[in-house]
């Protein structure tokens, strides 16, 4: 079976840029074995006579065709905002930041 070394888990956690004690890292390598293990089990179960599935049951679309139509009119759309400027909507600063 497939085995995950401490010097592995050490490894990993530092390209993750995580600070692990060595009682974390004892305890990871513990439970990453034991995941690559089930792995490892269930890649044995598969068959080549099995097709590839993204998904257990077939999808349908359920989404309404995509339809063109017109918009609100920009006139009247700024015509009821309190405040306009160059085709946009004023509102309140809520940020000191200049942008």
């Amino acid at each position: 079976m497939t085995a995950i070394t401490r010097a592995e888990v050490a490894h990993l956690a530092m390209l993750a840029r995580l600070e692990l004690t060595e009682t974390e890292l004892d305890h990871y390598a513990e439970q990453l074995d034991v995941i690559l293990q089930s792995v490892a089990r269930v890649s044995e179960i598969a068959t080549a006579d099995v097709p590839a599935t993204s998904h257990p049951l077939p999808l349908e679309n359920v989404f309404r065709d995509d339809i063109a139509r017109p918009g609100l009119d920009r006139a009247e759309v700024f015509a009821s905002a309190p405040a306009h400027e160059d085709d946009r909507f004023k509102v309140p600063r809520i940020l000191d930041e200049e942008h």
